[in-house]
């Protein structure tokens, strides 16, 4: 029965889910698959928890279409997925693996039949190693070879799947990949190290974070020349969001400044085509070197912009100071999630959404992730009774309904993850699923929070 006290989103909204190949397929050397990074990452020892590894995972490259059908059961009209680049292409360039390819083409028709719209990821940081060997995202070929890539992926799914991100988390794969990265979080410091696991100078670090946006630009040409005419493309960055201490205009005013600042070298140069000329100023000799050629591929025009929103950058306040913001930080006593890096702030999928409109105007906004780890114990009855990520949901989907209420155009939102699975040096022991995987038998069983996100989905709304 409808329920006419709920908060309705516009029709059409995309209730999706979102998963990455390294992190659920498993399979690692199957069918002709090339080594990726984080295959070697992982198997390096003291960089995972626990020692795990995607090696097997959640099995999911034999088991998709029981996943497919899960998914459905979720209620989720739309899936991001993500591509393996090792799969398609195992040394990361050369002759297409047909055996990948076909995976991929079975999954999207698996995902048709089942009434689900396919959303691809085409990078979500599995790089081929035989390019980390080449130099990896040091090199301006890597930028090259991902644009010769993300055509083969369109030309061959692009018959069938009409939506690609082209790079995820652009700033987190660069930062954390190739320096390092640390957050406080109730006066702790979380310190965050991904694959290649490379400690570079800040200028070798800005030249990265330049072939990442590159490689994203190229990209976009790429699969406009090559593909179906009517593909609708953009990226899928994390967004490091300001949110104002208060909703006065000259709070609002410093969060839109402290927002482009976070975002200076990624979103904000992609969906302008120009660096800003704060940035260059700061960074000085260490700035990236780049062309005018360069700068028209990475401002491509673009179709939406994906933005992964969890936690605000800071809070800030209107400051009479060069920036014109201060950042406020949070309290000892502010609740977190089950991650140690994952601060309560449901705010921000209002703010966000908010300041990606008001700063760049995009054509379409999509959440291309949101989501919480829990601590998911199961009952003696077979369930797991995840109120926390339920509370979670219910926050943040009614704060991102009033984005929308007040202009935000967006047109869906993707909860991570479909699934339990490996997060990344996490292991196995951080749980973000709606569906619980027991990694021993690979039994699905979906939780709490996936019965009321199916009942959102439902009525195209919160209540």
């Amino acid at each position: 029965m409808q329920n006419t006290h709920a908060l309705s989103f516009p029709k059409g909204f995309r209730w999706g889910v979102a998963t990455a190949a390294y992190q659920i397929e498993g399979a690692a050397n199957a069918d002709g698959k090339g080594p990726s990074i984080w295959d070697v990452y992982a198997h390096t020892p003291g960089k995972m928890a626990n020692g795990d590894t995607g090696d097997v995972a959640i099995d999911h490259y034999h088991r998709y279409r029981e996943d497919i059908q899960t998914i459905r059961g979720l209620g989720a009209n739309a899936y991001r997925f993500s591509i393996s680049w090792p799969r398609i292409f195992p040394n990361g360039t050369g002759k297409v693996n047909e055996a990948g390819m076909d995976f991929y083409s079975r999954l999207v028709d698996a995902q048709l039949e089942a009434g689900i719209e396919p959303f691809v990821t085409l990078y979500h940081w599995d790089l081929p190693q035989a390019l980390q060997d080449k130099g990896g995202w040091q090199s301006r070929d890597t930028a090259r070879a991902f644009a010769d890539y993300a055509a083969a992926v369109a030309v061959r799914l692009g018959d069938r799947v009409k939506h690609f991100f082209t790079l995820n988390e652009l700033q987190n794969f660069v930062d954390m990949g190739h320096q390092g990265t640390s957050i406080v979080v109730q006066g702790r410091e979380q310190r965050i190290e991904l694959a290649p696991g490379l400690k570079l100078s800040t200028r070798d670090l800005n030249q990265v974070a330049h072939h990442a946006v590159l490689a994203h630009g190229l990209s976009v040409q790429a699969m406009r020349a090559a593909g179906p005419g009517n593909l609708q493309i953009g990226p899928a960055d994390v967004l490091f969001a300001a949110v104002p201490v208060s909703d006065t205009p000259a709070n609002v005013r410093a969060a839109e400044r402290a927002t482009r600042t976070y975002n200076d070298r990624f979103l904000d140069v992609m969906l302008t085509g120009r660096y800003d000329d704060a940035y260059l100023a700061k960074a000085g000799p260490d700035a990236p070197r780049f062309t005018d050629e360069d700068m028209r591929a990475i401002g491509s025009p673009l179709d939406f912009v994906g933005v992964n929103i969890y936690v605000p950058k800071n809070y800030v306040e209107a400051a009479d100071n060069a920036s014109g913001f201060r950042e406020i930080p949070t309290s000892l006593s502010h609740p977190r999630m089950g991650s140690r890096w994952h601060s309560f702030s449901p705010e921000v999928m209002y703010w966000g959404p908010r300041l990606v409109n008001s700063i760049w105007k995009p054509k379409a906004i999509y959440v291309t992730e949101n989501g919480c780890a829990a601590d998911d114990a199961m009952t003696p009855e077979g369930r797991v009774l995840d109120t926390d990520r339920l509370m979670y949901l219910r926050a943040v989907m009614t704060n991102l309904h009033r984005a929308i209420a007040e202009g935000a155009p967006v047109r869906g939102n993707f909860a991570w993850s479909a699934f339990d699975n490996l997060e990344w040096t996490g292991g196995y022991g951080v749980r973000f699923g709606l569906v619980h995987v027991d990694f021993a038998t690979q039994r699905r069983t979906p939780k709490l929070s996936a019965d009321w996100y199916r009942r959102a989905a439902e009525m195209n709304g919160v209540a």
